[in-house]
């Protein structure tokens, strides 16, 4: 290996190093390894596609600054996969005591809609994280990322992607125990152990899971015995090292009414966020639809379709289905005027959708807990100023504004004001998990 060029890596990872947690830095960055420095050029060597993805996403931008700042030289910043190199382990969470179960004869899983295989999944810019991120864990269970906690909008596929994991696994290991579970099921059966006098059992089915699926795990906030009641769950199969995979509408720490010790549990393996899909994928996601369903429709009306309906997968789905009957039960020609007044319900969700400054606003406001004239006033202290700019970068990002646009709608600022705020906010944004994480919920909240 060229000296310089892991001297150059050397003072790179030492200022990450300063910048990074501990943990953070050992899960990441501690198994990378310089793969090669040329024409501008600098590789890095990572152990598989999923550590890739996540740097690529995440700190690439990061990283190529800091090489900037030790090399004297601008470089681009490329990762390469190379397999013999080890893929780091996270730091052990801290143990909690528990009085083990004895064992007990497999149960019956929770059923799984035999669909939902990850060969069945579209995957595209919205949602590759979340899709890498199930396949390695359906890959390998509990060995790198547990818990893994997906959260995203209504519709997007998290209930997808956890069912394939499961039946992945079933495939697998034949012997392996998956029990998939809604948030709302887990609730009514706790509260029937508790009338029957059968918590031993109860227990015994979850705590002795190789795989825990529990789907829409932000219905817990508020429920305070069954926190205590999922909060020695957790811990038992993770301190078992069995896998646990939870879906929410939101990031843990914006679920209402979630004591700290479970926002902390959440958070200790891998967090990903699934998005609307963009256009491609929204075709593609109609295409496979119309395999499934050995249908063909005309490529206008796909297209038509996948512009209309933009934030919800299931929705898109829906409505492909209804054009289909419609138009083998009709025969009917399918027009877009047709079609509008097919889908005026689904269209008119899709409309009241729409994103405005005042939106925007509003929702950033209410988050922070400021005055919504807090948004265009002429005050500068950091608790407003900082959400205001925040707003500014949502706005930039969610409508088609130009900067001089956008700053009239804050309080008449001007375009160098917006600029700098969303430079600001993307700056922090690479340093900060947890503000990139409030930004992108909010995003999320937004597009709904």
């Amino acid at each position: 290996m060229n000296a310089s060029m892991q001297h150059l890596w050397d003072d790179a990872c030492a200022k990450l190093r300063g910048m990074l947690n501990e943990d953070t830095y050992n899960l990441w960055f501690a198994a990378l390894k310089p793969a090669s420095h040329a024409n501008h050029v600098f590789s890095i060597g990572v152990p598989n596609e999923f550590i890739q993805i996540w740097l690529q996403e995440n700190y690439r931008d990061l990283i190529r600054d800091i090489l900037a700042q030790v090399s004297g030289d601008a470089l681009s910043v490329k990762f390469v996969v190379q397999p013999d190199l080890k893929v780091p382990t996270p730091p052990p969470a801290p143990k909690q005591i528990e009085v083990a179960e004895p064992k007990e004869s497999r149960d019956g899983e929770s059923k799984m809609n035999p669909r939902n295989t990850f060969d069945s999944f579209v995957v595209g810019p919205s949602n590759h994280f979340a899709h890498a991120a199930s396949m390695a864990v359906a890959q390998s269970p509990a060995k790198a990322y547990n818990p893994l906690f997906i959260y995203g909008g209504v519709g997007l596929g998290k209930t997808h992607l956890m069912q394939a994991i499961g039946q992945f696994a079933n495939s697998k290991k034949k012997t392996s125990k998956v029990v998939y579970i809604s948030s709302e099921r887990f609730i009514n059966e706790f509260i029937a152990a508790i009338q029957n006098s059968s918590l031993v059992k109860f227990r015994k089915k979850y705590r002795q899971a190789d795989i825990l699926l529990i789907d829409d795990i932000h219905f817990l906030g508020g429920k305070e015995r069954l926190q205590e009641e999922f909060f020695h769950t957790f811990n038992s199969l993770f301190d078992s090292h069995r896998q646990i995979v939870m879906s929410s509408d939101r990031p843990a720490n914006e679920i209402p009414g979630l004591e700290q010790r479970l926002v902390s549990r959440f958070e200790w393996g891998l967090v990903t966020e699934m998005q609307p899909p963009d256009m491609e994928t929204r075709v593609a996601i109609l295409r496979k639809k119309e395999e499934q369903m050995q249908i063909k429709l005309p490529d206008e009306i796909i297209f038509f379709l996948a512009e209309k309906i933009r934030s919800n997968i299931r929705r898109l789905e829906g409505a492909l289905i209804r054009v289909a009957s419609y138009a083998s039960l009709t025969g009917a020609e399918l027009t877009p005027q047709a079609i509008e007044h097919l889908l005026r319900d689904a269209l008119h969700e899709e409309s009241r959708r729409s994103i405005t400054v005042e939106t925007i606003q509003k929702r950033v406001a209410e988050h922070f807990d400021i005055r919504m004239a807090d948004m265009t006033s002429k005050r500068r202290p950091q608790n407003i100023a900082f959400p205001r700019q925040v707003a500014m970068y949502l706005t930039r990002k969610l409508t088609s504004g130009s900067l001089s646009d956008i700053g009239e709608s804050f309080g008449g600022r001007d375009h160098g004001t917006v600029l700098h705020a969303c430079r600001l906010v993307e700056s922090l944004m690479e340093q900060d998990p947890s503000l990139r994480q409030t930004v992108s919920y909010l995003n999320q909240q937004l597009q709904r």
